[in-house]
This record gives structure tokens, sequence and C-alpha cells, in this order.
């Protein structure tokens, strides 16, 4: 998949948003399909591979939380939320339940597809030279984009995956939260470093459930976070 053939679920009950969005996308040379509510996305999912979800969070009878964590039984496709309530909390829940990313409305065609960009690129990007990385008993192949351990693949989103990459690339070395964006989310990626917190939350738990011991990715208070070499 070239970044441009990517293709795009956009999900709002509000058609302003779908026809701005999907205009803007389509713009740039994405294929984009839209769903107004939760049940139709999921049905349209099933049926049809897309490479990200653009969902607003709130949508008539199944929310846009709730949309994402049946999309995330599925797929591991990126999730961008869009919303007009822009509080901490409603960012860190849209993260804990599998998003990748959260866009406050209102919002602009620039920053919208900077964030797109963003989301997509990991997937195809080439990976170093060297193949596999190797470390703390994980083994991780970006060409494949497959993480796998004593106890076979440990299940990551994307972004989980990057952020582990970008871990096992330095093992043994304190990466800050400004270096984990940097690797993990690209150069002109802005975000709150609260976001990389959460992310490794669920990348421990992901690890606990493949049967590592979470703590092998040490906080290093006041300053990020090491995985053990």
């Amino acid at each position: 998949m070239t970044e441009e053939a990517a293709s795009i679920l956009v999900v709002d009950d509000e058609q302003s948003i779908t026809d701005f969005v999907s205009y803007s996308l389509m713009k740039e040379g994405f294929k984009v399909d839209v769903a107004n509510n939760g049940e139709d996305a999921l049905e349209q999912a099933t049926r049809k591979h897309y490479d990200l979800f653009v969902l607003d969070i709130m949508l008539p009878g199944m929310d846009g939380y709730e949309l994402c964590r049946r999309l995330r039984s599925r797929t591991t496709a990126p999730v961008l939320f869009l919303s007009a309530r822009d509080t901490e909390l409603d960012k860190v829940v849209g993260l804990e339940i599998g998003g990748d990313d959260y866009l406050a409305k209102p919002f602009g065609v620039r920053e919208l597809i900077a964030r797109v960009r963003a989301l997509l690129r990991r997937g195809t990007l080439e990976a170093p030279d060297s193949g596999a990385l190797v470390a703390a008993g994980i083994t991780l192949d970006e060409d494949r984009h497959t993480a796998v351990g004593p106890n076979g693949p440990i299940d990551l989103t994307p972004r989980e995956f990057e952020l582990l990459a970008a871990l096992m690339k330095d093992a043994g070395k304190v990466m800050t939260r400004e270096d984990l964006l940097r690797e993990a989310w690209g150069w002109e990626y802005i975000t709150e470093t609260k976001t990389v917190d959460t992310h490794i939350k669920r990348l421990r738990d992901k690890i606990s459930q493949a049967g590592f011991d979470p703590s092998i990715i040490e906080t290093v208070r006041g300053y990020g976070y090491r995985l053990k070499a």
C-alpha cells in the first residue's frame, strides 16, 4: 500500500463534517468511504479493508468509543478520534480503549492531513537494512510488522509497534517522552507528552498478556522510559 492509495473510513453523524473531511482527504488522493453511525461503520469494516478510521465520538446509538473497541477486535488499523469535547479525560479515554490520536473540533485541513499522514506513514516506511530487532526476549520484524516472544506473537496496534521498536533500538538507554514522540509519531507530529504515558501503559498490558514481566519497560522518574536490555 502506498500512502496515497490508503483506504479511509470516516464516521460522523454530521453531514457537514463528513463532507468536509472526505473532500479534504480525497483531494489528497486518499480513497474515502463514509458512515453516519457505528452500526453501518462496523458493517462496512466487515466487508472491506480500511487502512485508517476517522471516528466522531458523539455518534447516535453506538458511540465512537464503543465502535473503536469493536474495531480493535478485528483490526489494528489506526484510529483518529474527532470530537467537539477537548478535555484531557476525553483524550485519555480514547487512547486507553485503542485510539491512536485525537483531533478536537473545529480543526483545519492542514492539521487533519498532517495527522492522517502521520498515522499512515508507519505502514509505508521501509525498515532499516538490518532486518529484525531482538531485545529483552522479543523479536521484532519491521518488514512484516510482527513482534514475537517465547509464547508466540504479541498483538500490537501500529502505534504500539512503533513505540516498542523505538525502545528496542535503544534498549538499555533512557528515552525521553520527546524522543519517543519523534521516533514513534514523527518529527512533524505535535501532541501532549502525556500521550506517550498512555501508550506505554497499553504496551505494558500487551507485553504482560504475552507472558512478559511488564516491568521490562522501566519508568525513569522525571525523565522517560527504558527497555531493559
